[in-house]
């Protein structure tokens, strides 16, 4: 160096102990070459110097990280326009080893001189707490992600959404697909989901609920749905309270919930015909007979089954008995409304349920069903072109406004029809509502 007197201001002892009594290095360095001018003695020693080999030493001698002359007048430019200016590097210690410094330095003129006065912050127990930090959080963030089919990150006032690879290969996507944003997800929910989930969401980030938690339909690449459980909260609001990052991990469901729809389907529907059973319908009716009431509109209900189909299974065994029924089923679903829902009540009996049909519609209907079912080809299972059925009908509130009275009402009607020949429609009368108490007797 050409030069490594201090000014006079540091010559003063009383100054000189009040440096070393500082924990932190202290440097006065020559703007122009980088040269130590100055140091105390928290600044020699951290780097394994006596105070005069330290003088001996410029910025570019002890920082790593600054190479060359005119990288130090780059940086020296820094220096005059940021007050403070701060820099984190690597010291050179005299033992060869690097040393973690937070360096903060400030330009002075003493006369007509100037000077940079740095004070440099050992950080290496910092930095290997950090380094240490970032390994738990990456251990962390594998268990997560080995815990779930995916995580989610939502950066609410840019819309901005990281999703991790492996919920993009969960979709079908490559690691470097999916555009980072909300719309990637929201617009691939299922159409059915999509408003629930919507409105989940926003409950959350108002603070309605407490986490965001939803099952539903995913879309993936190739068009088809998955079934997910997404979970997420919110994890950072701005000075105000108002989130602004929510974070969460999604599971692929899928089987558990086909699974799950399997017994529930199997729960209320007839394992043969695939039309809902007794159970359901009853539910179902007394869900009607509210609904219709409330809303003074008619209730059809229907109670029919097959002619002879006694003769069917002794003849031709149990086994086409079921053919004819799952045909049959087959024939009725094609000839029926979309408000209508029909019911295997039990054995070769059906109940039809059908809101907001008064008498007249409702025996347009039944009559339309009977024609429909009598006109269908048997003969490749029985051996002859024709099986019937009977219907009996009752409509609400004109032959009762319960499900019980509407059920025996109809009952008593299809016993009716069975007893005047068969293939035909019987609507309830008064005498029938006046009489459903009786239990029904056999028909066949």
């Amino acid at each position: 160096m050409t030069e490594t007197s201090s000014p006079p201001l540091f010559d003063s002892a009383q100054l000189r102990d009040l440096f070393d009594a500082l924990p932190d290095g202290i440097f006065l360095l020559d703007p122009a070459t980088s040269n130590v001018l100055y140091c105390n003695r928290a600044a020699h020693e951290d780097l394994g110097y006596q105070a005069d080999e330290i003088l001996g030493h410029s910025v570019l001698s002890l920082q790593k990280d600054v190479t060359g002359l005119p990288a130090w007048e780059l940086i020296a430019a820094e220096i005059r326009k940021a007050k403070p200016f701060v820099f984190v590097g690597r010291h050179r210690h005299k033992l060869g080893h690097e040393v973690s410094v937070e360096v903060c330095t400030n330009t002075f003129c003493l006369g007509e001189r100037e000077y940079f006065l740095s004070s440099a912050r050992d950080i290496s127990l910092r930095v290997m707490q950090e380094a240490a930090m970032l390994e738990r959080d990456a251990h962390v963030r594998f268990a997560l992600n080995e815990a779930s089919d995916g995580l989610w990150d939502w950066k609410i006032p840019t819309q901005e959404v990281f999703f991790s690879p492996q919920l993009k290969r969960m979709l079908g996507y490559g690691p470097h697909e999916m555009t980072p944003t909300l719309e990637s997800w929201s617009a691939n929910l299922h159409p059915d989901d999509k408003p629930r989930v919507l409105l989940v969401l926003e409950q959350h980030i108002k603070g309605q609920r407490e986490r965001f938690d939803a099952q539903y339909r995913l879309k993936n690449r190739n068009g088809h749905y998955l079934w997910v459980n997404d979970r997420g909260r919110f994890c950072e609001r701005d000075a105000t309270g108002q989130p602004l990052r929510v974070v969460g991990m999604v599971q692929n469901i899928t089987d558990q919930k086909t699974l799950e729809l399997q017994l529930m389907r199997q729960a209320s529907h007839d394992s043969l015909t695939g039309l809902r059973n007794r159970g359901d319908s009853e539910a179902t009716l007394q869900n009607l007979v509210g609904t219709c009431r409330r809303l003074s509109v008619p209730l059809g209900v229907c109670m029919f089954d097959l002619d002879h189909f006694k003769h069917i299974n002794d003849v031709h065994g149990h086994l086409v008995g079921d053919q004819v029924l799952v045909r049959a089923a087959e024939r009725l679903l094609g000839l029926l409304r979309s408000t209508d829902s029909l019911f295997r009540w039990g054995g070769e009996e059906f109940l039809l349920l059908c809101p907001g049909s008064g008498a007249t519609a409702l025996l347009q209907l039944l009559d339309k069903l009977r024609k429909g079912l009598a006109s269908e080809q048997w003969a490749d299972l029985v051996g002859t072109d024709s099986i019937t059925a009977s219907f009996g009908a009752a409509v609400m509130p004109d032959h009762g406004d319960t499900p019980t009275a509407l059920l025996l009402s109809a009952d008593t009607a299809l016993y009716r029809a069975k007893a005047a020949g068969r293939n035909q429609v019987v609507m309830a009368s008064a005498e029938d509502c006046a009489s459903s108490g009786l239990t029904a007797m056999s028909r066949d």
